[in-house]
């Protein structure tokens, strides 16, 4: 069995993350995945920095997020994110997004980031080496 690598970290929702109504408005929660992503990168080494250091680029090619409770003003949003293994050259991630203070769901999500060569910006279809590695190190084959 494979263990399960995961992260969680809190963000205090900011004064320009809210609308005149003191809520959040929807397209921050996809910042809030990305501040999961940079807490699993620092905790894992697989930071955006790492990646760049072995020559490739990693953009997100797709956003999954589904709304379940609106974030306001002041609320402190806990992020829990989840590496999902795949044998393809990409990297998979899961988000459940709780109130900090209640523990209620407010959003769950997923992306799906690809390598691309950094100089020629090129699609690599298969794993990279590095990345192969780093699966290995963390005992996902």
């Amino acid at each position: 069995m494979q263990p399960v690598l995961s992260e969680s970290t809190e963000v205090t929702v900011r004064f320009n993350e809210a609308d005149p109504l003191g809520i959040v408005w929807h397209g921050h929660y996809i910042r809030y995945f990305e501040d999961g992503r940079e807490a699993f990168g620092g905790k894992y080494r697989l930071r955006y920095l790492d990646i760049f250091e072995y020559g490739y680029t990693v953009p997100v090619v797709n956003v999954e997020c589904n709304y379940k409770r609106s974030l306001r003003y002041g609320d402190t949003v806990l992020i829990e994110t989840r590496y999902v293994p795949t044998e393809a050259a990409k990297i998979r991630f899961e988000y459940t997004l709780y109130n900090a203070a209640t523990r209620e769901v407010v959003c769950t999500g997923a992306s799906v980031q690809v390598f691309l060569d950094k100089e020629q910006s090129a699609l690599q279809l298969t794993i990279p080496p590095f990345f192969a590695e780093w699966k290995k190190m963390w005992g996902l084959v």
